[in-house]
């Protein structure tokens, strides 16, 4: 189980990361998605520093799950931005940005799934 939540956050945090290149330095496809939102380029400045901020939470031990829960809420973000304005591919890349946000969705929630009682001890009183 150990091996299969290292992978499943690695995972995410890999693809989160790997899309921080475009968000922070004004590639031309991110400033389109972002522009069709109308979040250009406060929306993709803030998205790209909360996915780092996901990324680095999901690797330090004592934060994995919020990390990961964080993940869900941004690509469930995503998914809705694709589904509901941008469409399944966006600027010809045959939808594998979708795809990337389906993988990172499917691995956050099976890992929070397997962490639940650390998911439920985030939102318990202390």
């Amino acid at each position: 189980m150990k091996l299969l939540s290292f992978i499943l956050r690695l995972a995410v945090a890999g693809i989160l990361l790997q899309t921080l290149y475009f968000k922070f330095t004004g590639h031309p496809d991110s400033v389109y998605i972002f522009s069709m939102l109308h979040a250009e380029p406060w929306g993709r400045i803030a998205t790209g520093i909360a996915e780092l901020a996901a990324s680095v939470l999901i690797f330090i031990p004592r934060t994995q799950v919020a990390g990961m829960l964080a993940s869900l809420v941004i690509i469930a973000g995503a998914i809705a931005a694709h589904l509901l304005v941008l469409g399944i591919a966006v600027a010809n890349d045959g939808g594998t940005l979708f795809i990337l946000a389906l993988l990172v969705l499917a691995c956050s929630a099976t890992y929070l799934v397997i962490h639940k009682e650390k998911l439920s001890g985030l939102f318990k009183k202390r």
